[in-house]
């Protein structure tokens, strides 16, 4: 009785410092807002450049997902600003630097290899780049993020490999790609990130 007494509370402060040490700032709300904008710009992708073959349909489909970007960016990062500003404390405040670091390699090397390959004309390569990208900084950050996040990071680099080797590349600008992953993969991860938020207000 006392040794299972013993591991249920070291069980317990486990779980209560993993919980110290993920970072509460993301936001499930805003995150399957994104989902949504990028199923949306899926659906203007179906109506407009379903499969892009020349270079007018490769521009339009680059303004398409550039601005489901920025949309998404905003929406995810103007959430974060608010909670941190707004509802953070000093030691969340330290954790939002720690977490920026954590995913700058990847997003800095997305962006650095996006503009490579604009440059030589590689955009069949984009998608599979952005998978694997974000599913990396998803995976990076792991330890402060919710546990369910492990499997969604391997998930898009699984895909993000998958796309950048396809015997035919021309298949990855194909319209459902791009609101597959990030549309309903942000919807997976705001799920993930409401049921985290639901059960830590419940106990």
């Amino acid at each position: 009785m006392e040794i299972a007494r013993a591991l249920s509370d070291l069980e317990e402060v486990r779980e209560r410092l993993a919980g110290c040490q993920r970072f509460h700032g993301y936001s499930g709300g805003a995150a399957a807002l994104s989902g949504a904008v990028a199923l949306a710009a899926g659906v203007v992708q179906w109506a407009l450049v379903p499969h892009p073959a020349t270079p007018l349909d490769i521009h339009r489909y680059l303004a398409i997902w550039l601005a489901c970007l920025s949309v998404g960016l905003t929406v995810n990062y103007g959430a974060l600003a608010i909670w941190y500003w707004r509802i953070a404390d000093d030691r969340e405040r330290r954790q939002t630097r720690t977490v920026g670091v954590t995913i700058l390699p990847a997003i800095s090397l997305s962006a650095m290899l996006t503009l490579a390959l604009l440059d030589v004309h590689g955009e069949v390569l984009l998608p599979g780049l952005w998978f694997a990208a974000y599913g990396t900084g998803l995976f990076a950050s792991r330890g402060m993020i919710p546990r369910g996040m492990s499997p969604v990071a391997v998930a898009y680099m699984s895909a993000g490999a998958a796309l950048l080797l396809l015997p035919n590349h021309a298949l990855a600008l194909a319209w459902w790609v791009m609101p597959s992953g990030f549309g309903f993969g942000m919807l997976w991860i705001g799920w993930l990130l409401a049921h985290e938020h639901a059960a830590e207000h419940a106990r």
